[in-house]
C-alpha cells in the first residue's frame, strides 16, 4: 500500500515537470522508417555475446564494491541530498505546494461565489417585507435591516477579497522560494496585505457619539426620585434603574437606589461613585446614605405609577409590605394613565415631564422596565445623558479588573463571546412567534459561519446549559477542519491569581458578582453571540455600544432564522 501511494507521488511529481526538462533517448528497439526496417544476423550475435559478458562482471563488480565501500554511508549522505536537496526536486516540491494553494483558492473562491446569492436572496427578501409595507417607501426597520445587510455583505466581499489577494501572495512566495530568492517579495510593495489595509469584515462599529442627543442632568437641592424595579432578574432591574436615570434627569431629581432588603445588592455589582464623577455631581444616592439624610426617616410624598395595570406600579401586596418593613412609608398609590406593561405605548419626554412633575420633596413611579420613552434615544450608546464616561451603568471596578485579568489569562484580545442561554429558555421561546431556541446542531452551525467571518481562535461560553448540551456543542463547533475550545470560568484554583481580588473583598461566589463578570467579559470580547430574547444579552449590547466594543459581526444567535424544529404546547 505505501509503494503504491509513494509510486503515484513520484509520478504526480514528474507530471508537474514540462517536457522540456525531459530528455528521454530513442529505444534501442525503435523502428524508424524503412532505414531499420531488418536488423544483420551477425551484428545480433555480436550484442548477444556482448550481453552474456556484461551479466557475468556485473555481479562481480557489485561484490568487490559491497567488500570495499560503505554502502549505508553512501545512501545515508549521498543519495538523500540527490533526492531531496536537489534545486529539481525542491521546484517538484514547490509546485506541488502551489497546485495544492491554487486548489484552496479556488474552493474559497466558489464558496463566496455561493455566498454572494445567499446574500443576494437576503437583500430581496428583506427588501420584499419593505415593499410589503408601504408602497411608496420601505418601512425603517426593513430599511435599517436592508442597510445593515448590505454593508455586512461588503465588509465581507472586502474581507475575502483580501484574503485571496493574501493568499497569490503566498503562492507567489512558494513558487520563488524554490529559485532561492527568499523574501523577495516583501521588497515590493505591501498594499496588498491585508494585516496593513485595516479592513477586516468584523471591525469595530461606528458608534457615532458626534451625532448623540442628550440631556444635562442637574438636579435640584432634596428633590428625590426613589426607583422601585420588580420585574424580572438582575439585568432587568440594571435596565430599569438606567431608565429611573432617565426620568431622573427630565424631572431634575437625585436619584435614590433601593435598598437591598427589597432589591439586588447593587453596591456589589455596580460602581456607584462612578456615575456620580462622570456626572460631576451628586446624581444618586445608596438608600442607607438617603436614610442618613432623612434621619432614617423615609417617606416618599407622592406615588404616581407609570404603569396601572395589571396592578399599578407593577408591585403585588407582598412588595409594599417589603417596603414598609424595611422603613419607607408611602402615601396613597397614584396612576398617572392607563398602561398596560403588557402593551406599553410610545411616550415622549414632554408626556413624562407633563404627567410626573411635582413640588413633592420625594416620589416614586414604580418599576419602569417595559416603559416605552423616546427608545432611539435611550438606546444611543453611552445612554440619552450628556456625560464625560463611556457608560454610566457599568460594572464595579473589582469585577472590571477581574474580567480584564480573566481574558489575560485564558483568551487573549481576539475572542468570541457567545451567550448561550438554555436553562427555562425553552419554554420562554416556544411561547413566541417564531421560537428562539434552536437545537445544539443548528445553534452550532450558526456559530460556525460567525467563525468563518471573525476567524478567532477561541470561544467565551456564558451559560447555564448542562454539561451534556455544552459537550455536544463543543463537538459541534469547528473551523477550518480544527476544533474551536468553548471557554467557560473554571471552579475556584488557588494557583490561579486572575480571580483573587474577589476573594479578597469577599465577593467570591456571589451569583449576581459572577454573573456580572460574565456580562463583562463578554462585552470585551472582539465578536459578541447574543441570545435573543433574553435581557442578559440587552445589557451586553449596551456596554459593548458605550464602550466602543461592538463589531460588524455582533449578532443573536442564528439571527434570522427559524429553529429546524419545534416542539408542541403542552
Amino acid at each position: 500500500m505505501d509503494r503504491a501511494s509513494s509510486s503515484d507521488d513520484e509520478e504526480d511529481r514528474h507530471n508537474l515537470i514540462g517536457d522540456g526538462a525531459r530528455s528521454p533517448g530513442r529505444s534501442s528497439f525503435q523502428i524508424d522508417g524503412n532505414k531499420n526496417r531488418f536488423i544483420d544476423p551477425a551484428r545480433f550475435n555480436f550484442i548477444c555475446r556482448k550481453r552474456y559478458c556484461l551479466a557475468i562482471i556485473l555481479p562481480l563488480f557489485v561484490i568487490i564494491l559491497y567488500a570495499t565501500t560503505d554502502i549505508k554511508n553512501i545512501f545515508r549522505t549521498g543519495v538523500s541530498k540527490i533526492t531531496f536537496d536537489s534545486p529539481v526536486n525542491r521546484m517538484r516540491e514547490s509546485e506541488l505546494r502551489a497546485l495544492y494553494l491554487l486548489r484552496q483558492q479556488q474552493l474559497e473562491l466558489f464558496k463566496q461565489w455561493n455566498h454572494t446569492f445567499v446574500n443576494k436572496t437576503s437583500f430581496a427578501a428583506v427588501n420584499n417585507t419593505g415593499n410589503s409595507t408601504s408602497s411608496n417607501a420601505v418601512s425603517g426597520s426593513s430599511y435599517s435591516s436592508l442597510e445593515r445587510a448590505g454593508s455586512v455583505f461588503l465588509e465581507d466581499l472586502k474581507a475575502d477579497l483580501l484574503s485571496q489577494i493574501s493568499l497569490n501572495k503566498q503562492i507567489q512566495q512558494v513558487l520563488l522560494s524554490s529559485h532561492q530568492l527568499g523574501n523577495s517579495l516583501d521588497l515590493l510593495d505591501n498594499n496588498t496585505d491585508p494585516s496593513i489595509s485595516g479592513l477586516g469584515r468584523c471591525k469595530k462599529v461606528d458608534q457615532g457619539w458626534s451625532e448623540r442627543k442628550t440631556i444635562e442632568w442637574k438636579p435640584e437641592a432634596n428633590k428625590y426620585l426613589f426607583a422601585i424595579c420588580v420585574s424580572g432578574q438582575m439585568s432587568n432591574h440594571l435596565i430599569c434603574l438606567e431608565k429611573h436615570m432617565f426620568f431622573a434627569a427630565l424631572l431634575n431629581r437625585v436619584l435614590v437606589i433601593p435598598s437591598s432588603k427589597v432589591d439586588f445588592e447593587f453596591q456589589k455589582v455596580l460602581d456607584v461613585d462612578h456615575i456620580n464623577k462622570c456626572l460631576g455631581r451628586k446624581v444618586v444616592l445608596t438608600y442607607e446614605e438617603f436614610a442618613e439624610s432623612q434621619k432614617n426617616h423615609v417617606h416618599i410624598d407622592k406615588v404616581i405609577c407609570y404603569f396601572s395595570q395589571p396592578q399599578p406600579c407593577f408591585m403585588d401586596d407582598d412588595r409594599i409590605k417589603k417596603l414598609k418593613s424595611s422603613g419607607v412609608s408611602m402615601n396613597k398609590i397614584e396612576t398617572a394613565w392607563n398602561e398596560d406593561v403588557k402593551k406599553p405605548k410610545q411616550r415622549t419626554v414632554q408626556d413624562i415631564v407633563s404627567k410626573f412633575s411635582s413640588n413633592d420633596d420625594v416620589i416614586a413611579i414604580g418599576d419602569v422596565f417595559f416603559a416605552d420613552v423616546e427608545r432611539d434615544w435611550v438606546a444611543q450608546p453611552g445612554g440619552p445623558i450628556a456625560h464625560k464616561c463611556k457608560t454610566l451603568i457599568e460594572p464595579s471596578r473589582i469585577i472590571m479588573l477581574t474580567a480584564q485579568r480573566f481574558v489575560q489569562t485564558f483568551l487573549g484580545e481576539d475572542f468570541i463571546a457567545l451567550h448561550f442561554r438554555r436553562h427555562g429558555f425553552l419554554k420562554f421561546c416556544n411561547a413566541k412567534k417564531p421560537s428562539c431556541f434552536y437545537p445544539v446542531p443548528q445553534a452550532a452551525d450558526c456559530i460556525n459561519r460567525v467563525l468563518e467571518r471573525a476567524n478567532s481562535p477561541v470561544i467565551y461560553l456564558s451559560t447555564d446549559a448542562a454539561e451534556s448540551e455544552t459537550g455536544l456543542l463543543q463537538s459541534l463547533v469547528v473551523f477550518n477542519g480544527k476544533t474551536v475550545p468553548l471557554v467557560k470560568r473554571p471552579a475556584r484554583n488557588s494557583a490561579e491569581k486572575w480571580d483573587a481580588l474577589l476573594y479578597r473583598h469577599g465577593l467570591e461566589e456571589d451569583p449576581q458578582v459572577e454573573a456580572m463578570l460574565d456580562k463583562t467579559i463578554c462585552a470585551l470580547s472582539s465578536v459578541f453571540i447574543g441570545a435573543p430574547g433574553s435581557t442578559f444579552t440587552e445589557d451586553i449590547l449596551r456596554l459593548r455600544r458605550g464602550w466602543g466594543s461592538a463589531s460588524m459581526c455582533d449578532e443573536y444567535l442564528c439571527q434570522g432564522e427559524v429553529p429546524n424544529f419545534i416542539a408542541d404546547d403542552e
